[in-house]
């Protein structure tokens, strides 16, 4: 009986022999794992996630524009001429009349063009020319008394050109700077905005009477007047072809000053070059004749305010405040050497 008992336990330890070898197999496959010193498969993965994190984060960072060339900031466009209000082209001729009226001499301004301050000028465009001026005349925008007019020598308007006809041109000069709106009309002096290359025959004869004209109707009534003045150029031209002027006075809705004309910017007996301003001799231009009675003493009447002096029947005299008119008889050189001018409209 005991030989018959051994095999059977033989086979039993046998069997308990490969379950502790399974163990043992078990256990050294998980020790390697669990150690300190083996190196960790978990950190390629890491390092890679970190990359992948990091990516994103530079290409989202908003400073890194910044290192590139910013594009350059665009520059802002020139000033532009702003259409005129009348086109040249359909104006007549110059035929010996400084002035055209426009639209029946029937003002096209009124309430709805009135400035935001007392005055307006329009910049400077591209080529360094004046647009339109704009103001509201009255006793406020006038000189003061016993104020004086300041130098406007340094300012040189587009096509400005010192020249001489001293046969042609009373007072020599070809050019004036001009004032679109005059200086007795709201004390403007240096303003570049406010002065053009215009001839001595174009502010004296052309715009001088209807400037006076607005001066005389503030003084006398203390009223005001929506007036406009703007250069007419033709393409790129340096130098206006003339100046169209409008005024119409606000208190009595254009019953006292009303009108509407174009001045032509010409001189007789001198070409002139609008795109650069050059002038020259006419073949036919004729010096101007002495005129000898100039030199005898007349009457005249003065305005004290505008300094302009005129005849005694001389339309500009009825519209005279009383405080301003004085009486004079002496030759008309002396009057001019006492600071006055000649009244545009009556010419003395």
């Amino acid at each position: 009986m005991r030989d018959a008992a051994k095999p059977a336990g033989s086979a039993v330890g046998r069997a308990r022999a490969l379950a502790l070898a399974a163990l043992v197999a078990i256990a050294l496959a998980v020790l390697p794992a669990c150690s300190d010193d083996s190196p960790s498969t978990q950190a390629p993965a890491a390092e890679g996630q970190e990359a992948v994190a990091t990516a994103p984060e530079s290409a989202a960072d908003p400073e890194e524009p910044q290192a590139q060339e910013a594009d350059p900031a665009p520059e802002e466009p020139a000033v532009q001429p702003a259409p005129a209000a009348i086109d040249p082209s359909q104006l007549p001729a110059y035929d010996g009349s400084p002035y055209v009226t426009v639209n029946g001499n029937v003002p096209t301004i009124g309430e709805a063009d009135l400035p935001a301050a007392s005055e307006s000028y329009a910049p400077l465009d591209h080529l360094g020319r004046c647009g339109a001026a704009i103001a509201v005349v009255s006793p406020s925008t006038m000189p003061a008394e016993g104020e004086e007019r300041g130098s406007i020598g340094m300012v040189k308007p587009t096509g400005w050109h010192t020249v001489r006809y001293d046969d042609l041109v009373d007072g020599r000069y070809l050019y004036n700077r001009c004032h679109l709106i005059g200086w007795q009309l709201t004390a403007e002096n240096a303003n570049e905005e406010n002065l053009v290359t215009g001839t001595r025959y174009m502010n004296t004869e052309g715009m001088l009477p209807f400037e006076n004209e607005v001066a005389d109707y503030v003084d006398r009534t203390g009223g005001r007047v929506l007036y406009r003045v703007e250069p007419v150029f033709v393409g790129d031209e340096l130098v206006c072809r003339g100046v169209h002027m409008e005024a119409r006075s606000l208190d009595d809705a254009g019953m006292g000053v009303a009108f509407n004309v174009f001045c032509y910017n010409v001189q007789p007996g001198v070409g002139i070059d609008y795109a650069t301003g050059e002038s020259w001799r006419e073949e036919s231009a004729a010096p101007q004749e002495p005129q000898a009675e100039r030199q005898e003493e007349r009457t005249y009447v003065l305005n004290t305010n505008t300094r302009k002096f005129h005849y005694p029947e001389c339309s500009s005299v009825d519209r005279m405040s009383e405080k301003n008119k004085q009486t004079v008889t002496d030759t008309r050189e002396n009057v001019i050497a006492q600071g006055y001018d000649p009244c545009g409209n009556c010419n003395p």
